[in-house]
C-alpha cells in the first residue's frame, strides 16, 4: 500500500477574455483578491482561436494570462473556479457576460484547466467544478492532447506555460 502524502503545490494562472479593457482590468484587480499578487502578466492579445464569445461578449475581444506569485495547493481549483464565474457575474449586464475568466494552475508534470462541463477526460473535483487535464509534461515540454484547445496547445502558449514552469521549479527550491 502506498503512503498517502499531498502533493506538492502549484501556481495558479488565469485567462480573462473581453472586448472592454476597462473590465479586463478591473477583473485583474478582482483576482488579485482572491489569488494575490501577479508573477507575471501577458499583453492584450487578440483573440480569434474560436467565435464561441461573440454572441454573449461581441467581436474584436483580446486575452490576457496571469500567472500569480504564490505557492497553492491544488484542491484548491474548485473554489478558484466557483469565485471567477463569481467576478464574470459581477460584471455582467443584461444576463451576458463582459469578461470570460478561467483559472487553471501549472504544475510540474500537467497544467489543468477548471471547468463546468464533464467530459470523459474532465475529472470531477466537487461542488460542480471539473478539472480539465490540457497539458503534460513530457521530454522537456509540455506537450497538447488530442482534446486540448487548440489556443492552449498553440507554440505560443506551451512556450509561455514551460516558463511559467521554470518558475514555478524555482519557488518549489526556494520552499522547501
Amino acid at each position: 500500500m502506498g503512503a498517502v502524502k499531498d502533493p506538492s503545490p502549484v501556481l495558479y494562472f488565469i485567462s480573462i477574455i473581453s472586448g472592454e479593457r476597462e473590465r479586463m482590468e478591473s477583473a485583474k484587480v478582482k483576482m488579485t483578491e482572491i489569488l494575490g499578487d501577479v508573477e507575471q502578466a501577458t499583453e492584450p492579445a487578440a483573440f480569434f482561436q474560436t467565435d464561441y464569445y461573440e454572441r454573449e461578449m461581441g467581436k474584436d475581444l483580446s486575452r490576457v494570462f496571469l500567472l500569480f506569485d504564490s505557492l497553492y495547493p491544488r484542491d484548491r481549483l474548485a473554489d478558484v473556479k466557483l469565485r471567477t464565474n463569481d467576478v464574470e457575474t459581477l460584471f455582467s449586464s443584461g444576463g451576458k457576460r463582459s469578461v470570460n475568466i478561467d483559472p487553471g494552475y501549472i504544475s510540474l508534470e500537467n497544467v489543468i484547466l477548471a471547468t463546468t462541463k464533464g467530459y470523459s477526460h474532465r475529472i470531477y473535483l466537487g461542488q460542480g467544478i471539473y478539472g480539465d487535464l490540457t497539458l503534460m509534461y513530457n521530454s522537456g515540454t509540455y506537450r497538447p492532447l488530442e482534446w486540448t484547445y487548440p489556443d492552449y496547445g498553440s507554440g505560443e502558449a506551451i512556450a509561455l506555460f514551460n516558463g511559467w514552469r521554470a518558475i514555478l521549479k524555482e519557488k518549489m527550491r526556494g520552499k522547501g
